[in-house]
């Protein structure tokens, strides 16, 4: 009985193994070509066989190279980035990391920051489901399970002789800082110095 029952836990534990072998993923390829001023992206399968082509006509860029649930693109009839999973449908606006050049965020930790129309900060996982709800005035990207906010912030420019419109950069200076998990939920909040919260946090050296 006691070997039965030894056997029939081994089946059951492969089948588990087996099963979430299957919920993985795929992952796909996304092809770039060009056809006269006009760039052509197609996202293709393990097995070769394009899934997905983007219309010139409606988007200007992809900026993935492989995808998994959705990719990040640059509508033509949208401001900014957005993603958009493999039937087309618009999940959320990318929130952009650099001021004043195409950068869209991408996945860290299994979180990507996103923006709302009035340009608050939240989170989407990555599946391309939206877990924490646009909220923050700033917030980094997440390392492990941390991801460090800011609240009334201010835009200082690094060089202050340049003036030209979409030349200048930024930094962003912050009055209170804090940390969130990844439910969203704010773990700490202060006077603390981006610096401070980042040696806490054990944040990788910038």
């Amino acid at each position: 009985m006691r070997e039965l029952l030894l056997i029939a836990i081994g089946i059951t534990t492969l089948l588990s193994c087996s099963d979430k072998e299957s919920l993985k993923s795929e992952k796909f390829v996304v092809h770039s070509s060009t056809s006269g001023n006009s760039y052509l992206y197609s996202i293709v399968n393990s097995k070769n066989d394009t899934i997905l082509k983007l219309d010139p006509e409606k988007y200007w860029v992809c900026f993935d190279d492989t995808v998994e649930n959705f990719l990040v693109v640059a509508p033509k009839d949208k401001k900014g980035w957005w993603a958009i999973d493999f039937k087309e449908n618009f999940l959320f606006q990318v929130y952009n990391t650099s001021e004043g050049e195409p950068s869209p965020d991408e996945l860290n930790f299994n979180r990507i920051r996103i923006v709302d129309e009035a340009g608050k900060i939240g989170f989407a996982d990555e599946t391309g489901k939206v877990v924490i709800t646009p909220a923050f005035e700033q917030a980094t990207a997440f390392n492990k399970d941390y991801a460090i906010i800011g609240e009334s912030c201010r835009k200082i420019p690094w060089d202050t002789t340049h003036t030209e419109a979409g030349c200048n950069h930024y930094s962003i200076e912050c009055a209170r800082n804090g940390y969130i998990d990844k439910a969203g939920n704010v773990m700490d909040v202060g006077l603390y110095t981006l610096e401070e919260l980042w040696d806490k946090l054990d944040f990788p050296e910038r």
